[in-house]
């Protein structure tokens, strides 16, 4: 039986756990068939982290070994379930097609014979949008696509109310087709949802893109690049137990170190670049945080065009903490590998009930050598866990932060709302025993509050796998930075 120290953690761990899952399975249901099948991807492809965590808060840990299996017994069935899930979505595609056409043919004798084909309503205000250009933007409409019912004025554009007529993904290629056909690159067409839950488009001037980078801003992204260099030799040094400020003749001794938490660094930014790069979006330079503590808190990246969709936020905003954390993985597992009696750093036991995750990979690695009260280990563990808390820290689904951009990719813009207040709560309430909290609520506060903007395309949600792999990563995300308590670390045999 558990104690009463340990039933929180361990209520949590299942809480999480079966509340992802519940929630995939809710939003799945009206799907049918094809979302059920979506749904158990998600479960297969969180299955062994959640066979893995539960039997370990339980006090049974498996091998490195069976833990490889898994991940391959799950991949296999996952791309299985895929195979399936792309055969029934084809067959799926075409009933829905030919039902459009025919609803569409049904009713469009009966459309115009009430009003013509693109009836708009001007509201007494004035469009700030040219009459000649207004009318070839209402030309792009049709029964076929959006049938546009009200014209209403938006701050340097204008809004069109009406009924979207087909999938959204396809609507929307057409729309800004026609619209770059008559207009070129003068306008940009955002479909989004109303207040009231209905789509609209929106078409606003060009001229309000994202502006890149000025001078000024470029330099200070340099300035603060220079800032995190420094901070991550201090960081090594006091890791080293001694001042590099005071010492630079050591620079040889700290410059692995430090090194190694700038790759991590690297890899996560060009992780973003990359994907930006695949979908045709810029992005500006990095803004480095700067932190004694651990080097960096990471980098706060703006976006220098629009996001043509929710999909592309998405990948765009899960491959800097994938490539980042897969690197910080990689070294952890790495240097507990290569950790023996005599390794460079020798750490308290009660250090490794810091984190779930790494708890748990220490002892499959490390077995009965983390009931010493000193273990020894490689260097390579304190940057791979240093990596995996940076990476955790920006996926707090907040804002701007990775981890909010991927919530607002998947959910919408309104649960990502809700979440970065959900988390400015949480981070208030740890602030309280943990200063280092109350450094992300200012952080989010002044710099990362606001959502990104909406995408071009706001309807079309991403796939069910981006889903899966968004909410593994949340997972992690609570096991790296949620600890053990003493009680279950004990009969875990982490400490004495």
């Amino acid at each position: 039986m558990f104690t009463t120290s340990e039933t929180p953690i361990v209520a949590t761990i299942v809480l999480v756990a079966f509340g992802i899952l519940s929630w995939g399975f809710y939003r799945a249901r009206p799907y049918g068939k094809l979302g059920i099948l979506a749904w158990l991807q998600s479960v297969v492809l969180m299955a062994p982290w959640l066979l893995f965590f539960g039997l370990f808060a339980t006090g049974v840990y498996i091998n490195i070994v069976a833990i490889l299996f898994l991940l391959v017994f799950s991949a296999g069935i996952y791309i299985y379930l895929g195979r399936q899930l792309r055969q029934l979505g084809q067959d799926e595609l075409l009933r829905q097609r030919a039902t459009q056409k025919l609803a569409a043919s049904e009713s469009s004798s009966t459309e115009e014979a009430k009003q013509p084909a693109v009836t708009v309503q001007l509201q007494p205000e004035i469009v700030p949008i040219p009459e000649e250009d207004l009318s070839i933007i209402k030309s792009i409409f049709g029964i076929d696509t959006f049938f546009a019912t009200e014209t209403i004025a938006y701050q340097e554009g204008v809004i069109f109310k009406g009924n979207l007529r087909g999938d959204s993904e396809v609507v929307y290629k057409r729309l800004t087709e026609n619209l770059q056909e008559r207009l070129a690159d003068k306008y940009r067409l955002f479909l989004v949802e109303n207040t009231d839950g209905k789509p609209v488009v929106i078409v606003l001037p060009s001229r309000n893109d994202p502006r890149p980078m000025t001078l000024a801003q470029k330099v200070f992204a340099v300035i603060l690049l220079v800032a995190t260099i420094a901070t991550s030799l201090e960081a090594a040094g006091i890791l080293l137990n001694f001042d590099f400020v005071a010492n630079p003749e050591r620079f040889p001794e700290v410059l692995p170190i430090a090194a190694g938490i700038l790759a991590i660094l690297v890899a996560h930014e060009i992780g973003h670049w990359l994907f930006a790069r695949r979908h045709q979006v810029r992005l500006s330079w990095p803004y480095f945080l700067p932190a004694v503590q651990i080097g960096s808190f990471g980098a706060i990246t703006r976006f220098e065009s629009q996001i043509p969709n929710r999909k592309v936020l998405f990948d765009v905003a899960l491959a800097g903490p994938a490539a980042g954390g897969i690197v910080s993985l990689l070294m952890l597992v790495a240097g507990l590998l290569l950790s023996h009696s005599g390794s460079m750093f020798q750490l308290p036991n009660e250090f490794f009930q810091g984190s779930i995750l790494v708890g748990s990979l220490a002892r499959v690695v490390l077995g009965s050598a983390l009931q010493s009260q000193l273990v020894d280990v490689h260097p390579l563990v304190i940057i791979g866990w240093l990596g995996l808390v940076i990476t955790a820290l920006n996926l707090m689904p907040a804002g701007q932060l990775d981890g909010g951009r991927i919530v607002q990719a998947i959910y919408g813009r309104k649960t990502a709302g809700r979440t970065t207040f959900a988390t400015l709560i949480l981070l208030g309430l740890v602030a309280l025993g943990n200063p280092l909290a109350m450094y992300w609520v200012i952080v989010i506060l002044f710099l990362q509050r606001g959502l990104e903007r909406p995408s071009l395309n706001e309807l079309t949600e991403p796939d069910d796998a981006r889903a899966a792999l968004g909410l593994l990563a949340l997972f992690l995300m609570i096991a790296t930075l949620l600890p053990l308590t003493p009680g279950l670390a004990g009969r875990l045999g982490i400490g004495g």
